[in-house]
């Protein structure tokens, strides 16, 4: 079964019904820690759980050592993934408001886990979800405790100090998944320091979508990484962004196009600046 896949939303209502199906809303706002709980209050998809990005998809921040988001303690994700009713077979449904960003995460979080099957991710979120005109509910999910029990795979992983070792050699290939301004340094709303890992190509995560706001078809995905590649292996691959979270919409677009699964710099960005011995450039 292939690691990363798609659900439209005709699709995914016509299993809401299937038992053992676990939905995971993601949705969550950079500017508004709140809007995302505020939203699922409001109406969310029947039978979804919350799935908060701060609170149940990252661990706590340590000023001046971790980035914004840094990854969560394996054994909390562990006991929450139980909590929404998850088993090690379950069919699970991930989804955020349209870009996928943060759906991307939990599947991202999942696959490290040792969960590489049987995970969708809803392509064009909730906006496409409404478009199609089908309804939210406002009842709580049912409860019921998991099974699921999984273990991290550090393989996935490269850490601030492997990294800058890394930056010279010719086999890598360094992603970055933001927007060109702020990758070249000309704005940065959010990071204390502008610019970007030297060595590194901007890789804007929302370019692997369509104007309509769905995934690109892997043909054209796998295109556009084959450029960013160019002939290096894609085994090779680490992706980063400013706090971990888009650069796993990359990771899951590369396994949608059919590359296998590239390494994740979490701390990314925010954690890299804050050791002032790190290279930094802007411009490129």
């Amino acid at each position: 079964m292939p690691l990363a896949q798609l659900i439209t939303p005709q699709q995914l209502a016509e299993r809401l019904d299937v038992p053992g199906l676990v939905i995971l809303d993601c949705r969550f706002a950079l500017e508004d820690v709140d809007y995302g709980q505020r939203s699922y209050a409001l109406g969310h998809i029947a039978g979804a759980h919350f799935a908060d990005l701060e609170r149940d998809l990252s661990g706590p921040v340590v000023k001046g050592r971790t980035g914004r988001h840094p990854l969560p303690e394996p054994g909390h994700l562990v006991e929450r993934l139980r909590e929404w009713g998850m088993d090690a077979d379950s069919e699970v449904v991930l989804y955020d408001d349209g870009p996928g960003a943060f759906a991307a995460r939990a599947w991202w979080l999942l696959a490290w886990l040792g969960k590489r099957d049987g995970v969708f991710i809803l392509d064009g979120g909730l906006k496409a979800w409404h478009a199609a005109h089908l309804p939210l509910s406002l009842d709580p999910p049912v409860r019921r405790e998991g099974t699921f029990s999984g273990e991290p795979d550090m393989k996935l992983l490269i850490d601030a100090q492997h990294l800058a070792k890394r930056l010279d050699d010719p086999a890598m290939t360094l992603l970055d998944a933001r927007a060109l301004p702020r990758f070249r340094g000309e704005v940065e709303p959010i990071d204390p320091v502008a610019g970007h890992i030297p060595g590194a190509q901007c890789a804007a995560f929302t370019e692997n979508l369509g104007a309509d706001g769905r995934f690109l078809p892997a043909e054209q995905l796998a295109a556009r990484f084959a450029e960013k590649l160019g002939g290096r292996k894609p085994e090779q691959l680490v992706a980063y962004c400013g706090s971990g979270v888009t650069a796993c919409h990359n990771l899951f677009a590369l396994a949608l196009a059919g590359y296998p699964l590239g390494r994740l710099y979490a701390g990314s960005w925010s954690e890299w600046i804050n050791d002032s011995s790190r290279g930094v450039v802007k411009g490129g």
